[in-house]
Order: C-alpha cells, then sequence, then structure tokens
C-alpha cells in the first residue's frame, strides 16, 4: 500500500479507537498518522524513509524491505523503547495503532509481510491486491469515509 492509504487506515484505526477510549482523539491520529508510516522505514523511496534517508538506508541495508520492521518482533521492540521513554498513553496507543494497521493494509498486498521475522514466512490475506492499484484507490476512498464519519463522532461525542 502506499503512503497515503497507510495514513488513512492510520486515522480510522485510531479514531474508531477512540471511540471506545478515553484517550485524546487527537494525540491518538497524530500518533497513529506516525506509526502508520514507521513501518515503511526500511524502504527509502518511502514518505517516512526521504524524511530519515539515513537511517532508511541502513534499516534497507541491514534487513530489506518489509522483513523486520513489518514483524511482531519490531512492534514488540518499540513498544519497549515507548513505555520507557514516553508517560502519554494516547501517544504510545497512537503509535501502535497505526502500525497494526499498516501491518493489516500491508498484508492485502501480493507479497504480503514478514510478519514473524526472523523466520522467513511472508503473511497475507487470501485476497490481494497490488501496492497503487486500482482497488487500492478504492479502498482508500472508502477509508476516506470512514475517516470522515468516525471524526463526526468523535466531534459529537466530544461536545
Amino acid at each position: 500500500m502506499t503512503g497515503n492509504t497507510h495514513i488513512l487506515g492510520g486515522i480510522a484505526s485510531s479514531l474508531a479507537f477512540a471511540q471506545i477510549t478515553h484517550y485524546d482523539p487527537i494525540i491518538l491520529v497524530g500518533a497513529s498518522v506516525f506509526g502508520a508510516l514507521l513501518p515503511d522505514i526500511c524502504h527509502t523511496g518511502s514518505k517516512i524513509g526521504r524524511t530519515f534517508p539515513i537511517i532508511s538506508k541502513i534499516v534497507n541495508t541491514l534487513f530489506g524491505h518489509r522483513s523486520i520492521t513489518h514483524s511482531l518482533l519490531f512492534l514488540i521492540l518499540i513498544i519497549l523503547l515507548m513505555t520507557r521513554y514516553i508517560s502519554n498513553d494516547s501517544i504510545i496507543a497512537g503509535i501502535l495503532i497505526g502500525m497494526v494497521s499498516h501491518y493489516i493494509l500491508d498484508m492485502f498486498t501480493k507479497k504480503g509481510i514478514m510478519l514473524l521475522f526472523p523466520l522467513n514466512i511472508m503473511v497475507r490475506f487470501p485476497i490481494t491486491t497490488r501496492t497503487g492499484s486500482k482497488t487500492e484507490n478504492v479502498v482508500a476512498f472508502l477509508l476516506s469515509l470512514l475517516c470522515l464519519y468516525l471524526g463526526f463522532e468523535t466531534i459529537k461525542h466530544s461536545i
């Protein structure tokens, strides 16, 4: 999936989570956008890879694309780092929600992800699409509609 689809997935997921929790929805959404882009730090052409080119090049050289940064191991490492250095639960939850939404969306691609890294097993859903395809555009459009709906619901609940 492209960066824009990942961003929409992170926003929709965090707004849905905001409906059932006490976390600050603005912080959740901001953190989830970062979390939704973070797994692609391994891809030098990604939005986050272009933002942090040196880190992206190092990670890509060591591990390649869609391996460690798309795994449960990476998710656990990020959780450990965040619980040690970040005290805001809304930020932690948002980043994790964004990362998980990224993993789920990439499991809908033909290549899938190495969710169980270091095991060389690609995990994907039975129904897949290609990154940047018309199907992905439909998914992005539906996620946009979901973001609008959940955004209005979040505002309604906070008034």
